[in-house]
């Protein structure tokens, strides 16, 4: 089941979405842990164009999910496409303005989650 984390829409403008990601292409896997997931897709919804972002945070000993909330807000993202996110990266995200989507599974394709996302099929 997917959870809608935030009240009211994301408060960052851009519309960019922000997926948690095994690999750096569309037909990756969604990652289903936010701060240690390998990549970070962020993708223009409008256009389909995506840049794959290391996670640097995925090898930190502690703080990996502040530091990985920071890169994805830093790179614009209006919205959060996960599997989890612990409680420190969801306060940043949430002062960030990322509505959160979670409850994502690593068996669905980035572009499938994306599509589902904004075919309203997730529940928000």
């Amino acid at each position: 089941m997917l959870n809608d984390m935030n009240e009211g829409k994301a408060k960052n403008k851009s519309g960019k979405i922000a997926v948690t990601s095994t690999g750096g292409s569309m037909d990756a896997l969604v990652s289903e842990q936010f701060g240690r997931c390998q990549y970070f897709l962020i993708v223009d919804p409008e256009t389909m164009k995506f840049e794959a972002v290391s996670n640097l945070g995925e090898q930190m000993q502690s703080g990996a999910g502040p530091k990985a909330a920071e890169l994805i807000i830093g790179k614009g993202a209006a919205v959060l496409l996960t599997g989890h996110v612990g409680d420190k990266a969801e306060e940043a995200l949430k002062r960030g303005g990322v509505k959160i989507i979670n409850g994502l599974k690593g068996t669905v394709k980035i572009k499938d989650a994306i599509n589902n996302y904004l075919s309203k099929k997730t529940e928000q």
